[in-house]
């Protein structure tokens, strides 16, 4: 229920439900969220708040929109396992457009860059990938 004295933004409020209902299972990978017309008008909302809310969800990568379909709930990728080898370390950074593009990265998905003694990087999506030591 969205309390609009309260001092929490409405939009995260609204985040907060939707977030509630994905991680309940309620909302499972793959299904649309509710139109942000009927999002609206179920909360007594504007859809400008409405799109604020999603636009939170999709920075936490929980959603994603695929316009003029709607909104989905994301659907997890496979896990690919690295086995990190001898002095090589790891850092994370959030990724640059190319890689974004490439790896298909939603909205605030950090990106992990292992790095070898050498100094060749490769970079992993940080969603996608399990690190492991021999």
């Amino acid at each position: 229920m969205i309390d609009h004295s309260a001092d929490r933004a409405v939009f995260r409020q609204l985040a907060d439900l939707l977030r509630d209902r994905i991680q309940s299972g309620e909302l499972g990978p793959g299904e649309p969220l509710p139109s942000e017309l009927r999002l609206a008008q179920d909360h007594g909302l504007s859809r400008t708040t409405v799109r604020q809310a999603i636009g939170q969800l999709r920075t936490e990568g929980l959603v994603t929109v695929d316009r003029p379909r709607g909104t989905f709930v994301r659907v997890p990728e496979p896990v690919q396992v690295v086995t990190l080898a001898r002095g090589e370390h790891v850092g994370a950074r959030m990724p640059t457009d190319a890689e974004r593009r490439k790896h298909r990265l939603g909205e605030g998905v950090p990106v992990l860059v292992v790095t070898t003694p050498e100094g060749t990087e490769t970079v992993h999506p940080a969603d996608r990938v399990q690190l492991t030591r021999p």
